[in-house]
């Protein structure tokens, strides 16, 4: 997945929509299943991002490290 610069809080915004929770609730190294992520709402974060024209790939997301720090990473960086 190429690098793509996206801010965190820009994700912390998506996410918090998806789980129909407060952004300022969302730390960064929260693991976001705990707050009620599953893969039909990873699934509407992904057709969302793709959207926007970031290249995101469901399953390289499922793997990684659940947390707005985790996918920020993989996002920006590809790791």
């Amino acid at each position: 997945m190429p690098a793509t610069p996206v801010p965190i809080d820009s994700l912390r915004q998506d996410v918090a929509d998806v789980l129909g929770e407060d952004p300022a609730d969302l730390p960064d190294d929260e693991d976001l299943r705990d707050l009620g992520l599953d893969s039909i709402r990873l699934m509407s974060l992904v057709e969302r991002w793709r959207a926007r024209g970031l290249a995101v790939d469901f399953t390289e997301l499922a793997e990684a490290e659940p947390t707005l720090r985790g996918w920020h990473a993989l996002l920006t960086t590809g790791v």
